[in-house]
């Protein structure tokens, strides 16, 4: 033991930051694999919106439930898509909760590697609720004009607003005291942010207040852009709207929540 403890051999480099977000990005989906349960609001519950908004308001919303799955399904991608970034913040908090946090703090890594994993990990989260809805939509009916180029780039563009909108949870994650709490505060703001906006109803039959609400709301933006690029219709200044509102909510968000973090160390 002595030996070893004195011993001149170089010691391995610690690894570089890459390395050491892309291993914590596993870790992040090694959690998946062992609570399966995080799968349910990945599959169950996109399954579930799909199949209700298409049945129960397809006829009366667009005539028949084939012609509404068509407006509805790039809407439903975005609101799973959207709801599921709260997991970023509520595996945070975990983490704090549990002591992992400190432990995280003493390894010889780069710092930020823990938050930038979880956000690594989570974009196979939402690839992979995005793909649910697009098959279960797919079997019901919906055929994007666009074909598979597409629906690809109109989930790539989702991955990059959810990437954005992640920063915001990881804040609540450090403020809260445990992931019931996260998930409350996310709700009472995602889901006025999903259903005051395109998402399941053109707009055009609001009262005129609440158009100048809905057209103001990002997720309005994004489901725009995602209709678009699915059907093959989209405006290259929507997309560039909603990159301009991601890139913006990481300038605001991303330094408040690694300011937090190096305090919370």
């Amino acid at each position: 033991m002595l030996h070893r403890a004195l011993s001149r051999e170089t010691r391995p480099s610690p690894p570089g930051a890459l390395s050491a977000s892309f291993t914590l990005g596993w870790r992040a989906v090694l959690k998946i694999k062992h609570v399966p349960f995080q799968l349910f609001d990945v599959a169950v519950f996109p399954i579930m919106f799909t199949l209700i908004f298409t049945f129960l308001f397809g006829g009366a919303m667009a005539g028949s439930p084939e012609a509404y799955l068509q407006f509805l399904l790039p809407g439903i991608v975005v609101q799973t898509v959207v709801f599921i970034t709260v997991y970023t913040g509520m595996g945070l908090n975990t983490d704090i909760g549990k002591g992992l946090f400190d432990r995280f703090r003493s390894l010889p890594i780069w710092q930020p590697a823990p938050i930038v994993g979880a956000l690594l990990g989570d974009v196979l989260r939402y690839s992979l609720a995005a793909l649910v809805v697009i098959v279960v939509g797919l079997a019901l009916g919906f055929r994007p004009g666009a074909g598979v180029i597409g629906v690809v780039l109109a989930v790539a563009l989702n991955l990059v607003f959810s990437f954005a909108l992640s920063w915001m949870w990881i804040i609540i994650g450090m403020l809260v005291r445990s992931p019931e709490s996260v998930m409350t505060t996310s709700f009472l703001f995602l889901f006025p942010l999903t259903f005051i906006s395109n998402v399941f109803v053109d707009p055009v039959t609001m009262p005129d207040w609440l158009q100048a609400v809905v057209a103001a709301n990002p997720v309005t933006h994004l489901t725009d852009a995602t209709r678009g690029l699915m059907h093959g219709d989209v405006s290259l200044a929507t997309i560039g709207l909603v990159l301009l509102e991601s890139a913006v909510i990481t300038a605001v968000f991303a330094p408040v929540a690694m300011k937090m973090y190096y305090r919370e160390r």
